[in-house]
């Protein structure tokens, strides 16, 4: 394998569309910092309708050249990965929406002595509950196979359930915030609110909502919630939540910055694994809003409870944080927390995790 200037070939859900695609945001952000850093980057996806008919991203980008492959078959998958194997290091990520476990184990043959193969996790403690649960599991015989596998985060408790499992080496890449794509902006009197959420509905997401989010409502009749996400429309709320329907990217920093405080509310996973930020966290605090976070094991390597975000352990604690801000500490939160997030969290200093990970470090 090469020293520098990798040719990468990333087996991804979607680099143009962020349709259903909670990951969209961390594909670009450290792609986007490895083509920076040198690397040649080319994004297999599925030519998925759903996803391709709502590309936010109508031109592919500079930094990536992206292959939207054909679903009707294999023939376009397989041609992908003839392609890939002129690759130093090709990665199949989790959830890629078509065919994943019939990939998972076919990118295996492009392993070579200098093209190193990689899983990239983004839902490791769902993956690993999922495996320890079904010892049949067909991606149980694959991990030692795999060079190394990073995950979007988990920390030590990943980390040693991989290697549990036999992995060679896992390493968490966490989310990040690209500073040009996530600046402060102008508040928006649409989305004026003292509290946001933003996120999409899913199983492993909606009971916590209730719990933070939707309870904090409950307890102040009085205060302006705002529920921005795929899904929701149907899901009863309180009299205050208001629910503005999916809300695309471009207007995702507008929101953050017009909201009173935003609160970021972890899955079941993530919450039990601890040490998962998702990329919405830093996202908001590189608009310096002022984040209110649900109690997650590892928030304090990321950013302080107190000085650069509020932390509850429940929907009575949200509520407490709502009606105790101070338009000082609103502003200073918010500051605190973008100026950490600019100095330790960026995908460029993600980026440069990946290359020691692959030996270039």
């Amino acid at each position: 394998m090469r020293s520098h200037g990798l040719r990468i070939a990333f087996f991804g859900a979607s680099l143009v569309s962020a349709r259903w695609n909670g990951a969209v945001m961390y594909y670009r952000g450290l792609l986007k910092a490895l083509h920076a850093r040198g690397h040649q980057i080319t994004f297999y996806e599925p030519a998925l309708p759903e996803r391709q008919r709502h590309r936010d991203l109508k031109v592919a980008p500079d930094w990536a050249t992206v292959v939207v492959y054909s679903v009707e078959g294999t023939a376009g998958l397989e041609r992908c990965l003839e392609e890939a194997r002129d690759a130093d290091v090709v990665v199949k990520a989790s959830h890629v929406g078509f065919l994943d476990e019939w990939l998972d184990a076919r990118v295996l043959e492009l392993r070579s002595g200098r093209t190193q193969v990689v899983y990239w996790d983004l839902d490791a403690p769902v993956s690993l509950e999922r495996m320890a649960g079904n010892p049949e599991d067909p991606f149980r015989a694959l991990v030692p196979r795999y060079d190394r596998v990073f995950t979007l985060g988990g920390g030590d408790p990943v980390v040693l359930a991989y290697r549990d499992l036999g992995a060679r080496e896992c390493v968490p890449i966490y989310s990040a915030v690209d500073p040009d794509a996530h600046p402060p902006v102008g508040a928006e009197h649409r989305f004026d609110c003292d509290l946001a959420l933003l996120d999409d509905r899913q199983p492993d997401l909606e009971r916590r909502v209730e719990s933070f989010f939707l309870r904090a409502a409950d307890l102040l009749p009085d205060k302006r919630f705002l529920l921005g996400g795929e899904g929701w429309g149907e899901r009863p709320r309180p009299v205050n939540v208001r629910y503005v329907g999916p809300v695309p990217l471009r207007e995702h920093n507008a929101l953050r910055c017009s909201a009173r405080s935003v609160l970021d509310i972890s899955r079941d996973g993530m919450a039990r694994f601890g040490f998962s930020p998702a990329p919405r966290l830093f996202e908001a605090a590189g608009v310096g809003a002022c984040l209110i976070t649900d109690a997650w094991e590892g928030i304090e390597l990321f950013l302080e409870p107190g000085r650069e975000c509020l932390v509850a352990q429940d929907g009575l604690e949200v509520a407490e944080a709502v009606l105790c801000l101070t338009d000082d500490g609103v502003r200073d939160l918010g500051q605190a927390a973008r100026r950490r997030v600019l100095a330790e969290h960026t995908y460029a200093h993600r980026a440069v995790r990946v290359e020691q990970a692959l030996g270039l470090g």
